[in-house]
């Protein structure tokens, strides 16, 4: 059994190896085009100048840069007034950047695996892996460190490099079944798993010397540690289901921005949506049970002061909305009388294919809904479509939706206010064009305003994501995802702001948040999920 300290310093690694994920792919695009180098030399440069002395696009140059001061080797600073950032080296710099090239063999991991299928363990990349392991085992060769700041840099590194080693692998275990309750509860055999024992054994055994699994004649168990990670595995999805950009950073950062966006494929190519869907899913538990406090308290009012309904934006495969249904029938007052007060439910989506996966799943859970295509920067057209084909008013009913704002189509402000003065630290893009700080607020203002009327009753309750100042993620390396979030979502063109500046935004808007029903996730200045009611 682990102590809460163990499990503390485990969980420091996951969070280490998610860092890792992001980082290294960004930290060798950088390297490979002697933007590191550069840096060293200078010592401070401005990112529009330097994109420009290294034909960037900056949107995404800023986003690197971000991410390395995130991980304390670089520091960043933004002049509001002039609309600039500029990064600076800091006392880790020269060591860390000296030691990027470790990062090789692991960025050509990743893009050699584009080739196969990402389901299955095929020969070619996992030969690749083993070679990775060899090199691992024997810590590269380093010297000894000699001094603290060192040995901090070498395991910094290292942590990344076991992150991109185990993270896809963790993932793909955990999607197809090897982390089940049979396996993680009893001994087995590689055949039971796989029918290419031989190198599923080899690969058990680099398993073994991350002392997951304890090997004795030829059967494998999992040990406190690997039962750990066994049950986090889909803590991985998120950022692993990333990979197809970090594949192409070279290329994002450095020449098209937009390769991973052609309009004309109906699959998306930046992200592996069923992958990030496991993932997400597996974290969204905890969110979960603070929800189901505020929906029984609003449907436990008196029936005057209830909502007609609820609508989903961005329902995805509809398991928020029947999670929801199924609260208000069991447990609480509205629940017992729905057949004189039916409960108007409502998916919407801008993604056809999700539509159909909501459709399938709330019929088969004997749910009645309505489930329309909808866009979450165009609520008025959404309001139209529900009150001219279905009679159902958008304002009547309690908007909710999880992890999505941020995600949504950027549009420029139409009406920026010159005298706003950011306090967002983010790095914002949009094919690969930097976006002012100052206009990511104004489009957040514009965003929630075409949204003010038709929550000002009964409200929007909103789970969204949230980035977290470099220099404090840097000083709480192990302890939260924020640099990993920052990657993923950056390359992306997708929009996290700090909580406080949300919940700032929103307010302009003419949003309040309703403080009885705000959490934030941690508890803390490393807050990096907040749960909201935000009411007119």
């Amino acid at each position: 059994m682990l102590t809460k300290q163990e499990k503390r310093a485990l969980r420091g690694d996951l969070f280490r190896h998610l860092d890792g994920i992001g980082t290294a792919p960004t930290c060798m695009a950088l390297h490979r085009k002697g933007v590191l180098e550069y840096i060293l030399a200078e010592e401070t440069v401005e990112i529009g100048a330097l994109s420009i002395r290294f034909k960037a696009n900056e949107g995404y140059l800023n986003v690197a840069l971000r991410i390395l001061s995130s991980q304390g080797w670089l520091e960043q600073q933004s002049d509001i007034e002039h609309g600039t950032v500029h990064y600076s080296t800091t006392p880790l710099s020269q060591l860390a950047f000296s030691l990027v090239p470790l990062y090789q063999e692991v960025d050509h991991l990743l893009k050699f695996s584009e080739r196969f299928h990402s389901r299955k363990f095929e020969r070619e990349p996992f030969e690749v892996l083993m070679k990775i392991f060899e090199s691992y085992k024997a810590n590269y060769h380093l010297p000894t460190p000699s001094n603290d700041v060192e040995s901090e840099v070498q395991q910094q590194i290292l942590k990344h490099i076991e992150g991109i080693m185990v993270g896809p692998t963790a993932v793909h275990l955990g999607m197809s079944g090897m982390f089940h309750k049979y396996f993680m509860e009893a001994s087995f055999r590689p055949d039971e798993f796989h029918s290419d024992a031989e190198s599923f054994n080899r690969l058990l055994s680099m398993f073994v010397h991350l002392k997951w699994f304890i090997e004795k004649n030829g059967t494998y168990q999992f040990t406190d540690k690997g039962l750990f990670f066994a049950k986090r595995a889909a803590a991985y999805g998120v950022t692993v289901s990333y990979i197809p950009t970090f594949r192409k950073l070279d290329e994002l950062i450095f020449g098209n921005p937009t390769l991973l966006r052609d309009p004309n494929l109906a699959e998306e190519q930046h992200v592996d949506r069923a992958m990030n869907v496991w993932g997400s899913g597996g974290a969204h538990g905890v969110y979960f049970k603070v929800i189901d406090e505020i929906i029984v308290e609003l449907f436990n009012r008196p029936i005057a002061e209830q909502p007609k309904g609820i609508l989903d934006m961005g329902c995805g495969n509809g398991a928020f909305l029947q999670h929801i249904f199924e609260v208000i029938e069991s447990q609480t007052q509205r629940g017992k009388v729905l057949d004189e007060h039916p409960l108007f439910l409502v998916g919407a989506d801008y993604n056809q294919a999700a539509l159909r996966i909501t459709r399938a799943n709330l019929i088969q859970a004997d749910i009645w809904a309505k489930v329309v295509w909808g866009d979450i920067g165009r609520p008025d057209v959404l309001a139209t479509d529900l009150k001219e084909n279905y009679s159902i008013e958008l304002k009547e009913l309690l908007n909710v939706r999880t992890f999505l704002d941020h995600n949504r189509v950027w549009n420029a402000p139409k009406k920026p206010n010159k005298d706003r003065w950011s306090t967002s630290t983010g790095a914002f893009a949009t094919a690969g064009q930097r976006i002012d700080n100052n206009h990511a607020e104004d489009s957040l203002k514009e965003h929630f305003e075409k949204w003010t009327p038709y929550v000002q009753k009964f409200g929007l309750l909103v789970i969204e994501l949230h980035t977290v100042p470099p220099d404090i993620t840097a000083a709480h390396l192990g302890t939260t995802a924020a640099t990993a979030y920052d990657a993923t979502h950056g390359y992306s063109d997708q929009y996290i702001v700090e909580v406080d500046v949300f919940r700032k935004v929103a307010e302009e808007a003419g949003l309040r948040c309703d403080e009885r029903y705000s959490r934030k996730f941690p508890d803390s200045e490393l807050a990096t999920v907040s749960i909201n009611l935000l009411k007119g």
